[in-house]
């Protein structure tokens, strides 16, 4: 089949995918006929495709994600790698009958899209758009819902375990990638499955480990040796003639199994997956559709738990993502022909403006010390672990590792500081209270993302951390209005000697002028920013300046309003609080967190130890889970944005 050239990919794909462009659609034609990825409706039609055919859909396939990411955003680098291993399961396995659990599930573009979701993957991440994640309410195909890491397995063997109970001899696959499989999670899920020893494929989709290196000719020929039935049947025949052998069988049977683990362990890195009871196949191409599909083909009849090592390259297929795939992993709108962000915004980040903070806080002391959980430049510690390589930990994805390391940490003198997003966070809660609160110890909490994230959704939103941290003892909370209040919050925190959580929103400051010296806060204290007679609006964190445009608007509705700054979840100002509850003011709460046990809570506890009975209404997400969507249109749906508010403020005080 030929293939035509596409101008504006030419040199940027990898591969030698051709095509035509036409404003921003790439079309991949066949000789004189349509895409095949116009031909798939369903994996049914796939497993009509020849070899080549296949070659090609992965091709088309990739200049879709390519096209459409650039638009919409999204995990490019995790997507573009699993193409081909994407394909050849559906083509192997009979899905969604046999079911395909994707760990993150970031890297789920191509199953998306050959699943029947062609079209709402257009509209990737956007509001009533495609997920980014696996979603069952939108696709059978989608067999559990992911947004987090390291869950796969665990969830696959209760499926698999289902199926045994319900007699149904369907399999059961977990996807998972090599920076998942580091935590805690996947290695007890592998524990429970080899000593349960039901049916269970894991494959592991490695882009990154240093085992790379064995993946050539002879690994893939290895694993179709071992993969086949004709291996594992003469292993079993084998066994079992050595255990009847009286007196001497059991001795050459243990001998001979510790010369097979020996030989897998000089051509294979997966002893230690042997070694838990899974039978280990690999690493395996990740981009040859042919050795996938034979490795598969021959996995499907094996019986007992199964690891198959599939090496596959980020990116793969784009070559600026190739080249740089930390930034491609989750990426804004970018230009296809230079690779860079369309973003023309030029004000730093909350997530800067910590970073910069945090390092030159570290310069005048020592004992500071940086945590996070795989997400180095996602909480921009990247100049600090440049500046203080000795002072920097990234321990992967493991927040609860994280949590208690700092904890120690604390214990003997230092002052750790761990960035985690909000969401993340949550993986970590009984360490914080257990590890750290009730041993009052000062480990500082930057909790990036928090609030409305946006297009990532459901599993990414971090709309529950003041309701989980602020009923914790000893833990002082606080949020500020802008970077420039945040920094002077960073240096407050190091001040004190028991646990601290800041929590700051995702994206851009409001582009404030930065102090150039640090400020001690004082602890518990908010800010009235506006005076007023008729309402009082009591904000915290990132719908301070919301709540000050809403009072302008306000005023021009002849209603008088005060804006208080709160800065603090906990302690809140009681201060500042009785002036209002013994005034005629009627008390408005907004808050970017769910309503039950929120920040309008801890402001309604603390009106009722006043022994007064005021009316508080509270503004902040309600009981649900919030979709995925932009940060303004999430925040005008829920009313927390500057109308929204406004328009609460009216109806209350109109009602009255």
């Amino acid at each position: 089949m030929q293939k035509v050239v596409t101008p504006q990919l030419s040199g940027l794909l990898s591969t030698d995918i051709q095509g035509t462009r036409s404003g921003r659609e790439v079309e991949v034609v066949k000789k004189g006929s349509v895409k095949i990825l116009d031909t798939i409706k369903t994996p049914d039609d796939i497993r009509q495709l020849g070899m080549e055919d296949m070659k090609l859909l992965a091709d088309e396939i990739r200049q879709l994600i390519i096209e459409t990411v650039s638009m919409t955003g999204g995990h490019l680098s995790s997507s573009l790698g699993v193409v081909e291993l994407t394909i050849a399961l559906h083509y192997v396995f009979n899905t969604p009958s046999e079911k395909l659990v994707w760990d993150v599930g970031h890297q789920t573009y191509a199953h998306k899209i050959i699943t029947g979701r062609k079209e709402l993957f257009k509209n990737l991440r956007q509001y009533g758009g495609a997920s980014g994640f696996p979603k069952r309410s939108e696709s059978e195909y989608d067999t559990f819902g992911t947004g987090h890491s390291s869950t796969s397995i665990s969830a696959a063997m209760g499926m698999a375990q289902a199926g045994v109970l319900k007699g149904d001899k369907n399999k059961v696959i977990a996807i998972i990638g090599d920076g998942s499989l580091m935590a805690g999670m996947a290695f007890e899920g592998l524990n429970n499955a080899g000593h349960l020893k039901k049916d269970l494929i894991v494959i592991l989709n490695d882009n990154e480990m240093s085992i790379s290196s064995n993946v050539g000719a002879l690994s893939s020929s290895l694993s179709g040796i071992i993969s086949g039935q004709a291996y594992n049947r003469f292993r079993k025949e084998v066994k079992t003639v050595l255990e009847k052998i009286p007196g001497i069988g059991q001795s050459v049977r243990d001998i001979i199994r510790k010369s097979e683990g020996f030989f897998k362990g000089l051509f294979m890195p997966g002893l230690i997956f042997h070694e838990l009871g899974f039978t280990y196949i690999g690493p395996v191409q990740g981009h040859d559709i042919e050795h996938l599909v034979k490795n598969l083909e021959n996995i499907r009849k094996l019986e007992g738990p199964v690891f198959f090592h599939v090496v596959t390259k980020k990116g793969k297929g784009y070559a600026p993502a190739e080249k740089d795939p930390t930034y491609f992993h989750s990426v804004g709108a970018f230009d296809i022909k230079s690779g860079k962000s369309c973003d023309k915004n030029r004000s730093k980040t909350y997530t800067e403006v910590f970073g910069n903070a945090l390092t030159m806080i570290a310069e005048e002391n020592l004992r500071i010390l940086a945590i996070t959980a795989g997400m180095t430049g996602g909480t921009g510690l990247e100049k600090f672990a440049e500046r203080f390589p000795d002072r920097f930990f990234d321990v992967g994805i493991a927040e609860q590792h994280a949590v208690t390391f700092a904890a120690g940490l604390a214990a003997e003198g230092f002052r750790p500081v761990v960035a985690i997003y909000s969401t993340f966070l949550q993986r970590a809660f009984d360490q914080i209270l257990h590890d750290v609160c009730i041993q009052n110890l000062p480990v500082i909490f930057m909790i990036d993302r928090a609030g409305i994230v946006g297009e990532d959704g459901f599993t990414h939103h971090g709309l529950f951390d003041i309701s989980y941290l602020r009923s914790l003892p000893n833990l002082i909370f606080m949020s500020p209005k802008d970077e420039n209040e945040l920094q002077h919050m960073l240096y407050t925190a190091l001040q004190i000697n028991q646990p601290v959580a800041i929590r700051y929103p995702r994206g851009s400051g409001k582009g404030v002028q930065l102090d150039d010296q640090f400020k001690n806060m004082t602890i518990g204290q908010a800010e009235i920013i506006k005076d007023g007679y008729d309402a009082a609006i009591f904000s915290i964190g990132s719908t301070v300046y919301p709540a000050l445009e809403a009072a302008e608007k306000l005023e021009l509705e002849g209603i008088n309003c005060s804006v208080i700054n709160s800065r603090f979840i906990k302690p809140v100002d009681k201060k500042i609080l009785g002036k209002f509850v013994h005034s005629d003011c009627v008390i408005f709460t907004v808050e970017e967190n769910v309503q039950k046990g929120g920040f309008g809570s801890a402001v309604l506890e603390t009106i009722a130890q006043y022994n007064e009975t005021k009316k508080v209404w509270c503004i902040g997400i309600p009981d649900i889970f919030v979709e995925h969507g932009s940060q303004e249109i999430l925040r005008k749906k829920y009313g927390i944005d500057s109308m929204g508010i406004f328009r609460t403020v009216m109806q209350v005080l109109r009602s009255k």
